[in-house]
């Protein structure tokens, strides 16, 4: 290839990069704003129950594992202080598919007082982890898994 073809090349490369990035910071609709919101939110409770879902099958006689309880904890924690932000655009009227009810930005403060809750039982939940005592450790298990229910109780949909 001689000179001018990469020269010519490079810059395709440079021009289909920058077209990229332009399009991704092109303004979106409230649309694609409310679509994103959904993704968003859905990925945030995915991540959260990939990351209990181990702690939570100790519960159920899996073998206990401190270490484990302690560093999942710490992620139910960081996303659990995510709700509050991944709910506030307010994605009612765009009739998408979502288990999130009309409550949530009805009873927003109250909604986000429960996300309090959550990241508050997971930070005790590693706090007690890093002891090691199994029997208060899955007792800490246990309220962050009421501190999921209770959310789950009004402001999800079955």
């Amino acid at each position: 290839m001689n000179r001018i073809s990469k020269l010519v090349l490079a810059a395709l490369c440079s021009l289909s990069a920058l077209s990229v990035g332009m399009a991704q910071n092109a303004p979106q609709t409230p649309q694609q704003e409310a679509e994103k919101a959904v993704k968003t939110r859905q990925g945030l409770f995915e991540v959260q129950g990939f990351a209990f879902g181990p702690v939570g099958a100790m519960l159920k006689d899996a073998p206990f594992d401190a270490g484990l309880v302690q560093k999942e904890a710490a992620r139910v924690a960081m996303t659990a202080a995510m709700i509050p932000e991944v709910f506030q655009l307010d994605t009612r009227q765009y009739q998408m598919p979502t288990k999130a009810r009309e409550s949530i930005w009805v009873q927003k403060s109250e909604f986000d007082k429960k996300a309090g809750e959550l990241r508050s039982a997971a930070e005790k939940l590693e706090s007690t982890a890093k002891a090691g005592d199994r029997t208060a450790t899955l007792n800490a298990v246990s309220a962050v898994g009421q501190a999921c229910k209770a959310c789950h109780d009004d402001y999800r949909a079955k």
